[in-house]
């Protein structure tokens, strides 16, 4: 196999839900991730959802995948000096605030041995401030960071988002910072500790959050979004009931050819009227655009709206339930999928969120390593 983008880079994973998809990206990316486990397993082996039979996490066959696993008890000084030696064999070290072995490092001495080591540091709200030895599971971390708030209506309890989204982000922005920090340390040879707060990872995501926070007062909408059933400060983006499914539906990048659209299918109603060709109308355009078009979206077919919208260059959404994402015909054009081994069975499962042009993506199973023989084996037995 060609040499994948990050090909002979050494990495230690000791992150927990909050930081185990930056490590997964990383070792997707080529890169030799290593993850110590207690001689119990790792605790993360029990996540839901399982097999039918709850013998093997599907969970945790997705997130720690492509790494290999080494066994080291705490417990025993043996084990210790072998983690030591992994911190200070690594490239770059990944740790999450609580997690297995992280008490036990000492990153700062492996980092006066390797001066270009880099030291990723995920924690719920960073190393500073009121918050700084708290923890949030991952709604109490959507809701602190902004993401929760944002969603339902008024009238309705606020929303989860599916799975764990909010710690994914925070995942994605941990192997970011990873790259960046190894950029500069293979630049200039000089390694970093990066803090990477989800708090924070969250609040930054929040485009139309932090909009109205800063000029919500000029736009007459005061500082916080209301609950409005949309993420988006505007409300041109909506999810719309449908014939048996829904729609995400907006009217732009352009109104015109929406309206147009509109006056085609005889849906378009009041909207000619000359009172929404005035700029200072714009609000009221948009919210009257996104009334007619939730009437006449109401009696279509999603499947073929989304097919009619694509052909118009309008940027709908057809939302398909969970179980029909399998059968996209999208994923399955471009091999997306690949297969998982789960017990004695391969099954079929997400496959790369990105594609490089000169260096691939691969994904692998999880693999067991004698932690006697890791060092040498992995070739890490001698500091860079």
């Amino acid at each position: 196999m060609d040499e994948s983008a990050l090909t002979g880079v050494r990495v230690l994973d000791l992150t927990d839900e909050r930081g185990i998809y930056g490590a997964k990206l990383l070792a997707d990316l080529g890169a030799d991730v290593v993850r110590p486990e207690p001689p119990g397993g790792d605790p993360l082996r029990l996540r839901g959802p399982s097999t039918t039979d709850g013998g093997t996490s599907l969970w945790h066959a997705f997130f720690a995948s492509s790494r290999r696993f080494v066994t080291i008890d705490l417990d025993d000084p043996a084990d210790q000096s072998r983690l030591q030696r992994l911190v200070e064999c690594a490239d770059v070290v990944l740790t999450c605030d609580g997690a297995f072995a992280t008490d036990t490092l000492d990153v700062a001495s492996a980092r006066t041995l390797q001066p270009a080591l880099v030291h990723v540091a995920v924690s719920s709200f960073g190393d500073a401030g009121p918050w700084r030895d708290l923890l949030a599971p991952d709604l109490v971390a959507g809701a602190l960071g902004g993401a929760v708030a944002t969603t339902g209506m008024p009238e309705t309890t606020p929303l989860k988002t599916f799975g764990e989204l909010n710690f994914m982000v925070a995942g994605a922005y941990a192997a970011i910072a990873a790259l960046g920090a190894l950029h500069h340390a293979r630049t200039t040879g000089e390694g970093q500790r990066v803090a990477v707060p989800v708090h924070e990872c969250i609040a930054s995501c929040l485009e139309q959050v932090l909009m109205l926070n800063w000029y919500g007062e000029r736009m007459g909408r005061g500082r916080v979004l209301p609950r409005q059933g949309g993420t988006h400060w505007s409300m041109a983006f909506t999810v719309m009931p449908a014939q048996g499914g829904a729609i995400m539906t907006t009217p732009l990048p352009d109104f015109d050819a929406q309206l147009a659209w509109l006056v085609e299918d005889d849906a378009h109603q009041d909207l000619l009227d000359e009172q929404y060709s005035r700029p200072e109308n714009l609000p009221l355009l948009i919210a009257r655009t996104m009334q007619v078009m939730r009437e006449w979206v109401a009696d279509q077919d999603p499947e073929a709206l989304f097919f009619a919208a694509q052909a118009r260059h309008s940027p709908y959404g057809w939302v398909l339930p969970i179980e029909r994402v399998a059968d996209n015909v999208q994923l399955a054009a471009r091999d997306w999928w690949v297969p998982y081994t789960i017990g004695d069975r391969a099954v079929q499962g997400p496959g790369a969120p990105y594609r490089f042009s000169a260096t691939p993506w691969q994904r692998h199973d999880a693999q067991s390593v004698d932690p006697d023989s890791l060092l040498a084996e992995l070739g890490w037995e001698k500091p860079r």
